[in-house]
């Protein structure tokens, strides 16, 4: 689980990070990026969406955001996520086609979306 001072949690950061309208996305998850950093010692914050357009069972929902989140905190952990550090918040949307893919290929995709926003200039 992500440490407390990961997590993006209020309603208001949702909305301030939405309003950013940065937006990276790939075919199975869409990644809205907050502002960069002006406080570099300030952590990133991290937050995940899964809608009931995607399945409308809770727990298939929580299943998704459990793999999207357990893949953030160990890229974290092994430091290869540098270029999320850059940013305030950031907050991982998941499509309809993420239902029956592995934790690996979860993985592959936020690397990508990763690469995608090291190489865009916001």
């Amino acid at each position: 689980m992500l440490k407390q001072e990961q997590r993006l949690k209020s309603r208001r950061s949702y909305v301030a990070t939405y309003n950013n309208k940065n937006i990276i996305s790939t075919d199975l998850i869409v990644a809205y990026v907050g502002k960069i950093k002006t406080d570099k010692n300030c952590p990133t914050r991290v937050g995940f969406v899964v809608s009931k357009k995607v399945h409308k069972r809770a727990v298939k929902r929580n299943k998704i955001k459990r793999l999207m989140r357990e893949n953030i905190r160990l890229m974290l952990k092994n430091n290869e996520l540098v270029e999320l550090s850059n940013y305030q918040s950031l907050i991982f949307i998941a499509k309809n086609d993420i239902l029956n893919k592995t934790f690996q290929e979860i993985r592959n995709t936020i690397l990508i979306l990763m690469d995608k926003l090291a190489n865009k200039n916001i």
